[in-house]
C-alpha cells in the first residue's frame, strides 16, 4: 500500500473506524528551472522590497492582511497560529446526503482510505451502507492545522474521501449572465436528433491508458534528442548539492536532508591554499520558494 500521509479514524454516533489515508493522485509534467542565458547559472527568488528594490532577509518580513487600500493590519506568528483550529485526528461525519447533491465545482481533492488497525469489518460495513442507501457522508477533517470539508464516499471495494472547497470560494452559475438566447433556446427536433446521433456513433467506455499528456511526452523526446546531439548546457556558479536542486522538491524529509548536507560543507574551514578563490554564490531560497512564485 502507499505511504500513509494521516491516521486518524472515521467518526460518526458512536461508530469509531480507524483509518489511514492515501493520496489518490500523483503530480507529473515537466520541470522547468530558471537559468541565466548569458551565463547559464540558475535564477532564483528573492524577497525584494517592491518600493525601493532592496533585498528584504527573512527575519525582517512581517506578515500583514490588507484592510483597505495602502493600509494592511499586522499580525504575528502567535496571533496566526492562534487562528487555526484545534488540531484532531478524527474525520466527523455530521450528515448524510445524496450522491448527486454535492456540485460539481465544489470538489477538490481526492484521498484514498484504507482501514487501519483491525478496523476491516466496520470499514466494510460504512462502504455497504453507504452503497445501499446510495448516500454519501459529509464530514470535516483537519490536515496540518487546516479545516476541510470534506465528502466520505464508496469507491469499489474501498472508502474515498473527496476534499471540497468552501461554499464561499464557489462561484456562482448566475455570474456568467446567460442570455437568453442560451437559457431559452428554441431548438428543432432535427437537430436534436442529429446531435444525439452524433453523440450515438461517437460514444465509447473509459479508457484511461489511452489518455496522454502529449505535452510532457513530446518535451521529453526533444530532450532526449538534444542531449544525444550533446546540446547540453553546464549550469555554473553553484556547488554540487545545490545544484541538484530543483522545483520538484516536495518531500520533506528530502529537503532538510539536503538543507543539512549544505550546512555542513559550509561549517569545513576552506585549505589555506584556496583562500584567494571566489565562493560560489549562494542561491537565495530554496528552489520550493522559486517553483510557488511560477505559478
Amino acid at each position: 500500500m502507499a505511504r500513509a500521509i494521516w491516521k486518524g479514524a472515521i467518526s460518526f454516533g458512536l461508530v469509531h473506524i480507524p483509518v489511514a489515508l492515501v493520496s489518490a493522485t500523483t503530480r507529473q509534467g515537466v520541470d522547468f528551472d530558471w537559468l541565466d542565458q548569458r551565463s547559464m547559472e540558475p535564477v532564483g527568488y528573492k524577497r525584494v522590497n517592491k518600493v525601493t528594490g532592496k533585498e528584504v532577509s527573512k527575519e525582517h518580513i512581517a506578515k500583514g492582511v490588507q484592510y483597505e487600500k495602502g493600509r494592511y493590519v499586522v499580525l504575528s506568528e502567535e496571533e496566526i497560529r492562534s487562528a487555526h483550529p484545534a488540531s484532531t485526528q478524527t474525520i466527523d461525519i455530521f450528515s448524510f446526503v445524496d450522491s448527486h447533491e454535492v456540485p460539481l465545482q465544489n470538489i477538490d481533492t481526492p484521498y484514498f482510505l484504507a482501514p487501519d488497525k483491525r478496523g476491516e469489518k466496520v470499514y466494510a460495513l460504512l462502504r455497504e451502507t453507504l452503497v445501499s442507501t446510495g448516500k454519501v457522508a459529509l464530514a470535516n477533517v483537519i490536515l496540518h492545522t487546516k479545516q476541510h470539508l470534506a465528502v466520505l464516499l464508496p469507491m469499489d471495494a474501498a472508502l474515498a474521501l473527496v476534499m471540497l472547497r468552501w461554499p464561499s470560494e464557489v462561484r456562482s452559475i448566475d455570474q456568467l449572465e446567460l442570455p437568453s438566447a442560451v437559457t431559452s433556446a428554441k431548438l428543432e427536433k432535427r437537430e436534436l436528433d442529429m446531435a444525439k446521433r452524433l453523440v450515438k456513433d461517437m460514444s465509447g467506455s473509459w479508457q484511461p491508458d489511452e489518455y496522454r499528456d502529449t505535452f510532457e511526452e513530446k518535451i521529453m523526446q526533444l530532450v532526449e534528442q538534444k542531449a544525444r546531439e550533446g546540446k547540453i548546457a553546464d549550469v555554473e556558479g553553484v556547488g554540487e548539492e545545490e545544484g541538484r536542486r530543483s522545483a520538484d522538491i516536495i518531500d520533506l524529509t528530502d529537503l532538510l536532508k539536503r538543507s543539512l548536507g549544505g550546512k555542513a560543507k559550509e561549517k569545513k574551514p576552506a585549505p589555506a591554499k584556496s583562500s584567494s578563490k571566489k565562493t560560489p554564490a549562494k542561491s537565495a531560497s530554496p528552489a520550493t520558494k522559486k517553483s510557488a512564485t511560477r505559478k
